[in-house]
């Protein structure tokens, strides 16, 4: 009896036991092959610095996407400046991280064709709760490939409202209006614009946002340049801007040490009041009072960068995206982390703890702009940036970031560097056997 009744003990805590670990993992996604297994998986995740948030927040929900399922997330981040030369050689040879994160959209010819490397998403249920725009950029060949998050990106000039208004300044909406407020604060000892040189990226902002303008001169233009028809130099409001900014910066309104700022230490120039203007997302308001709270996300504004005169806001449907490694033995559970990131309740969390997105390209999402903000924001004419539409632009982005500082050095003019950008486009367009260069 003694035996019966231990028997039957052992019988009841086993099941017990085994019903505590079935109830654990069934809270995990769907379809996740190590919950089966009860086998420990780490995914790779590879991206560029400006490819993830500084608010560490993608990394807080894999965190939570390990404790839920047991699946490490092990994020390998390099240099923004190396990144698409790295991953390239790494795709080509077979060893890509599992999760790959790269700039959008990837259907222009001179994109990583991710198509090529990638596996198809175009079955997940998520694909059509983004928006259809966003959906476009990480597809290709009719197959979606890619996932990604923030909102249609929008670059503005966001501007002190204090300082503005002490030394009575309003918004410039052109060139010359822009160099008198610059003027009005260098004179009264106010680093007009903070601009971070030595990223690389920054400074080519105001070249290729303003693709609305060149377009309101040729709405054909995009089409034209990419079959080759006509070249760079045919835009000349696009030197009319290289000229723009080496004047400005020859006039001191970008500061006397821009030529080693780090965008960074952008947050401290302008919660500080040491700069009273910057380009960013509107979104960089929430970043310098989450820094500084004493600098209030309202007391700053925003208004459209007015190089070449320009009052058209350019738009980014989505600047990078994750993919995942065709080549990866953990496919499966690559997609389960997607499908964790696209609940609704973790694109909630996303946005919230992103500071520098006010929208998430997801529907259902109430975005965090204010009301000011959106009735602004509907006001504007919108195209898009020119990056995403031309091909052999994006792909050059640091170089050309290269190629302003060197203008800046006096080392080119600006009728160089624009010569450097269509050389170098060419050669790009050579390399791939772009029919238009045929």
């Amino acid at each position: 009896m003694k035996k019966s009744s231990l028997y039957v003990l052992i019988a009841v805590v086993v099941l017990a036991v085994v019903s505590s670990i079935v109830v654990v993992r069934a809270k995990g996604p769907l379809n996740s092959p190590s919950q089966k297994s009860g086998k420990v998986t780490t995914l790779t995740f590879g991206s560029h610095q400006s490819g993830l948030p500084t608010s560490g927040i993608v990394q807080e929900l894999a965190k939570e996407y390990e404790s839920e399922t047991g699946i490490k997330i092990d994020f390998q981040i390099t240099p923004d400046a190396q990144w698409r030369d790295l991953i390239k050689v790494k795709m080509d040879s077979g060893e890509a991280p599992d999760i790959i994160c790269v700039d959008t959209p990837i259907n222009l010819a001179s994109s990583l064709k991710m198509a090529k490397y990638c596996v198809p998403l175009t079955g997940e249920e998520w694909v059509s709760r983004m928006y259809p725009t966003s959906v476009k950029a990480v597809s290709d060949g009719g197959n979606v490939y890619g996932i990604t998050f923030p909102g249609p990106k929008m670059y503005f000039y966001i501007y002190n409202k204090t300082i503005f208004e002490k030394y009575n300044l309003t918004p410039p909406k052109s060139y010359a209006e822009f160099k008198q407020v610059c003027s009005t604060l260098l004179k009264n000892g106010v680093t007009p614009v903070f601009e971070a040189t030595t990223n690389g990226w920054h400074q080519v902002l105001p070249l290729f946002e303003t693709g609305g303008l060149y377009l309101s001169k040729d709405p054909e233009l995009y089409d034209k340049l990419n079959k080759n028809e006509i070249n760079l130099d045919r835009i000349p409001d696009l030197l009319k801007i290289l000229k723009e900014l080496d004047e400005s910066a020859r006039l001191g309104y970008f500061g006397k040490d821009y030529l080693s700022n780090a965008w960074e230490n952008a947050k401290e120039a302008m919660g500080t009041g040491k700069c009273a203007m910057t380009i960013a997302e509107i979104g960089f308001k929430n970043e310098i009072q989450a820094d500084y709270p004493d600098a209030k996300a309202e007391d700053f504004g925003q208004f459209v960068m007015p190089w070449g005169d320009n009052q058209i806001i350019g738009v980014n449907s989505a600047s990078n995206g994750y993919f995942i490694n065709k080549d990866s033995r953990h496919i499966e559970e690559a997609k389960g982390f997607f499908r964790f990131l696209a609940r609704n309740e973790n694109l909630i969390k996303r946005l919230e703890g992103q500071p520098g997105i006010n929208e998430v390209c997801w529907t259902g999402i109430k975005t965090k702009y204010s009301e000011q903000e959106n009735a602004y924001i509907n006001s504007l004419q919108r195209a898009n940036v020119v990056q995403t539409s031309v091909n052999y632009i994006d792909s050059q982005w640091m170089d050309v970031g290269k190629d302003l500082e060197s203008m800046y050095m006096g080392a080119k003019t600006p009728e160089d560097v624009l010569k450097t950008i269509i050389t170098r486009r060419n050669e790009q367009a050579v390399l791939l056997r772009d029919p238009g260069w045929n």
